[in-house]
């Protein structure tokens, strides 16, 4: 029997799926990357992959001008949802669907760098995020923008500087601002990529995110490998 397909529309090479990837692959999924920089997004069909994932890079969804691919990955988003299969997105692919649920995408209120637990809403406590309750976990965090609630989403975690972290729709659709996906072992390729957005940060120190991703990045896998699993149920993967 053929395996099931995850696509993923990656923007930098160190921003993968991290734990989500060796829970794809325990269920049997071949995971299989897009990388924006080199590929033809015009040539991608959204429908056909059992999971497609939008990743996080350093960019806005409203620099279309500065990066016309921008709108090619818009325009696979927008024909993935009006198919109504099964679509993640991190950062960057959260405010992706936003924007193509027809949600207002703009820089935050603050930018959010580091490790912060986050608040469930009461829809959020009975989801599939329950693991990821600030009562359990932390999470990383590593954003500028954010996003209004999409028509017809449910929030379902917040942080007092950014309301809208998690959000559901139709049934199909789970995004975070935040980052569930992150693998401790990879946090040294972020601080080396992300180096000028560290350095140009108030507050924000290498070393501390170090020391934090070390204490929290393990507890957040098992945390997250939960909620991604219980999604990846609920939608018949």
């Amino acid at each position: 029997m053929a395996s099931r397909l995850a696509l993923a529309i990656r923007h930098v090479e160190f921003e993968d799926c991290g734990t989500l990837s060796e829970v794809l692959r325990d269920r049997g999924f071949t995971l299989r990357y897009v990388d924006v920089a080199r590929a033809d997004l015009r040539a991608v069909d959204p429908i056909a992959p059992d999971l497609l994932i939008g990743l996080g890079a350093p960019v806005g969804v409203y620099d279309t001008q500065l990066y016309p691919w921008i709108a090619e990955e818009l325009s696979v988003f927008e024909r993935r949802l009006a198919a109504a299969k099964p679509t993640l997105g991190f950062c960057l692919g959260a405010q992706m669907l936003a924007h193509a649920l027809g949600a207002r995408v703009y820089p935050g209120p603050a930018k959010e760098l580091g490790w912060k637990p986050l608040q469930l809403t009461s829809d959020g406590e009975r989801s599939v995020v329950a693991s990821l309750d600030g009562k359990l976990t932390s999470m990383l965090h590593w954003h500028g923008d954010t996003f209004d609630l999409p028509p017809g989403a449910r929030l379902l975690a917040s942080t007092a500087e950014v309301p809208h972290q998690i959000y559901d729709w139709g049934g199909c659709v789970l995004a975070f601002q935040c980052h569930p996906e992150i693998r401790a072992a990879d946090i040294e390729s972020w601080l080396i990529g992300h180096a000028c957005e560290i350095a140009s940060t108030s507050g924000v120190d290498v070393a501390q995110l170090r020391r934090d991703t070390a204490k929290h990045g393990p507890a957040l896998a098992r945390h997250a490998r939960v909620t991604f699993e219980s999604w990846l149920a609920s939608v018949g993967l």
